[in-house]
């Protein structure tokens, strides 16, 4: 019978192994930081704090959305659909995950916006993970984290993004 991979099994190791170990469950922990699991966020000495890539597990209601583009992306990003079907819309093009492992990639400068059809969750990975970085959030206020958890004021990004109802332009390539 094989254990749980959330189950410890009873082994003895160093301190060094025991505190450089994290066992969690996306769902759970993403709750308590806006969806991010790992990141440049998180404190100091935590296994999960990482100044090169970030994760999150992303739980999205149907209609949830990214109103506002994201605009002058400073990172890489990948999107893997786990389930649902999520909308990302780019410039002049709407790209639609709709199948479970379906993905997307964009480099560095390209802008973006999306919506959830159905409920989705969607696991993203960021990379480099960039302090003081944040897309605008809904309201565009003066402080805006966007998608990240709050770590201090900075100005509001502003921008629609070119090509904003690129409808009709739908697919996988």
């Amino acid at each position: 019978m094989l254990a749980s991979p959330l189950v410890a099994e009873n082994v003895v190791a160093d301190d060094a192994a025991l505190t450089n170990v994290y066992v969690g469950r996306a769902d759970v922990d993403a709750a308590g930081d806006r969806g991010w699991l790992l990141g440049h966020f998180k404190p100091l000495g935590d296994v999960r704090h990482s100044e090169d890539v970030e994760i999150k597990w992303g739980v999205h209601p149907r209609g949830d959305e990214r109103a506002q583009w994201v605009t002058g992306e400073h990172r890489t990003a990948l999107l893997i659909l786990i389930s649902g079907r999520f909308r990302v819309e780019l410039p002049g093009r709407s790209v639609v995950l709709a199948e479970q492992g379906d993905y997307i990639v964009w480099g560095h400068g390209v802008d973006h916006s999306w919506h959830a059809e159905e409920e989705s969750v969607v696991l993203t990975v960021r990379w480099p993970s960039v302090a003081d970085y944040a897309a605008p959030a809904p309201d565009a206020g003066p402080v805006a984290r966007g998608d990240q958890p709050a770590r201090g004021d900075q100005p509001a990004r502003t921008g629609g993004g070119p090509g904003r109802r690129a409808r009709g332009v739908t697919g996988r390539e």
